[in-house]
């Protein structure tokens, strides 16, 4: 006779063989393309049935906070990137809200602190800029370029200034950053560099990756990127004198490291005596920085675990499809502007930008794809002091917003991702070029 724990065993196993038989009935067998008809999105999900297993794995283990899967899937980020730490969050913006918070610290020796300035490019994602407006911290804004499309790197250091302490920087749609001149500066003047890695992992600048060059990097793991968790988000610790902050102020900012469900790894719980508190108060509940929750659950994780196995597929997958738009709209450069890339930079694609000539109206380029079921997207915020939430934020703006503006006005972005079949391409590139031939 089976004992309970075989039985359990023998359930789990007929579970996670049903959930694969599940995937096979309701998920794998995808739709005919029927051009003109079937959407052809910006981005989406790519999966197969590991992730539906290993969901359903973390929720027969039933841990739900973060466990064993979470611990698995960060040393697996972590070796990616050969990397200090790496620490899950519950969204990308979360962790470009814990680098700043991390580095405002008092415990960080040099750090940042409210008042002080932190370069960043005009052209940006909100969720970039609002930790530092939120924190005190005031914005220096520099110029983007049409093509390229990240910070202006040649303005930059003129654009420091006496309270300058950081570069703050996105590879907007997954083109590294000039990083060679960005890390020179900021070795030369001192200063804090932090990337905005959400729209560029598995990207590389001179063979290394991108995310490793700053003293934090952040990953968004959000479905349009190029793995997901549905929600969530890392930051990659590079520089090792900020790993120990960096996880208090993600665990509601305390000082104790013990993981959940464990006491005592110190070996000293109710020895300790920091700030007024009495000797002995429990090390649990002492809280040495301004902190927040911002971890994710143990399904994400798990859902992580199997998408990171997928990561060199989708990666290659991304650089196809754009190599694909590379050629097919070359011809058409008299009407529209092609990416720019660095000899050093291998991007890893979030989107295809474009930026249309003065000539070529972008509402009318949008509707010909929207008519036709092709999705597009703008890069993010354009120039991001014109939006309603960021007009009136404290800022230093260095020099003329030229490159943004025309951004602002003429770009967008079509989809890599890895969902793409050669049909959604062909089609979305032969009415691209119906467009120029009929329409300008």
């Amino acid at each position: 006779m089976n004992s309970p724990d075989d039985s359990a065993a023998q359930l789990r196993e007929e579970i996670l063989r049903l959930v694969t038989r599940y995937y096979e009935t309701a998920h794998a067998r995808g739709k005919p393309f029927v051009p003109g008809e079937t959407r052809i999105p910006y981005a989406g999900r790519v999966y197969d049935d590991e992730e539906l297993r290993l969901g359903v794995e973390s929720v027969l283990q039933f841990w739900l906070t973060a466990g064993p899967f979470a611990n698995r899937f960060e040393k697996l980020m972590r070796d990616y990137f050969g990397s200090n730490a790496a620490y899950l969050v519950n969204s990308g913006s979360s962790a470009n809200l814990l680098m700043v918070a991390t580095l405002l610290s008092p415990q960080i020796k040099d750090g940042l602190r409210r008042g002080d300035e932190v370069i960043t490019p005009a052209v940006t994602f909100p969720t970039t800029l609002t930790p530092l407006v939120q924190n005190g911290l005031v914005p220096v804004f520099v110029d983007c370029q049409p093509g390229v499309y990240d910070i202006d790197a040649s303005q930059v250091e003129a654009a420091i200034g006496p309270k300058t302490r950081a570069i703050f920087v996105p590879h907007t749609v997954g083109i590294p950053c000039d990083l060679d001149a960005l890390v020179a500066i900021a070795e030369k003047h001192n200063l804090w560099l932090l990337e905005d890695g959400c729209d560029a992992l598995g990207a590389t600048w001179d063979g290394k990756l991108v995310g490793t060059y700053g003293a934090m990097s952040s990953i968004s793991f959000y479905p349009a990127h190029h793995m997901t968790l549905g929600e969530g988000g890392m930051v990659v610790v590079n520089k090792g004198g900020v790993r120990k902050t960096c996880l208090s102020v993600r665990d509601w900012g305390r000082d104790c490291w013990c993981e959940p469900g464990v006491s005592n790894t110190c070996g000293k719980r109710f020895e300790w005596q920091l700030g007024s508190l009495p000797y002995g108060y429990d090390h649990k509940y002492i809280y040495s920085n301004l902190g927040y929750n911002l971890k994710v659950s143990e399904m994400q994780a798990a859902i992580g675990c199997a998408q990171f196995g997928k990561l060199p597929s989708f990666i290659e997958a991304r650089r196809k499809n754009a190599a694909f738009y590379f050629e097919r709209l070359k011809t058409w450069q008299d009407h529209l502007i092609l990416p720019t890339v660095h000899p050093k930079a291998n991007p890893s694609w979030f989107g295809f930008p474009i930026t249309l000539r003065p000539h070529v109206k972008r509402r009318d380029f949008i509707r010909w794809l929207e008519e036709a079921k092709i999705e597009s997207r703008l890069v993010f915020g354009g120039n991001i002091l014109k939006q309603p939430g960021f007009q009136d934020i404290p800022r230093r703006v260095h020099g003329e917003l030229t490159g943004t503006d025309i951004i602002m006005d003429q770009t967008l972005f079509i989809g890599v991702y890895p969902g793409l079949t050669g049909e959604m391409r062909e089609y979305a590139a032969d009415h691209i070029d119906r467009f120029f031939a009929k329409k300008i």
